[in-house]
């Protein structure tokens, strides 16, 4: 974890540490998001359409994977025990 403090300006204005700048590729003009979580505030990158598809595609594809694995372990339960019984029997 890095850390560095710097002062807040008159308008609010805070320079990020060029280090940080730099390893995150931040330049003059780019936007960012502040997150506020409990008592921290967080600076993010902003969301681009391209990184949130990305993110929901990968999601699906685990919950796919897992659906699969899922049904072949429910063919085998089945399998073994027998269809369940309906409630009320």
């Amino acid at each position: 974890m890095t850390e560095h403090t710097r002062k807040v300006g008159d308008r609010g204005q805070v320079t990020i540490p060029k280090e940080i700048r730099d390893r995150r590729e931040i330049e003059g003009g780019d936007k960012i998001r502040f997150v506020e979580v409990n008592d921290e505030i967080i600076i993010k990158p902003p969301m681009d359409e391209g990184s949130l598809a990305e993110g929901y595609k990968i999601r699906a594809d685990r919950s796919r994977q897992l659906a699969e694995k899922m049904h072949g372990t429910s063919a085998e339960a089945t399998e073994q025990l027998g269809d369940a019984p309906e409630w009320g029997e």
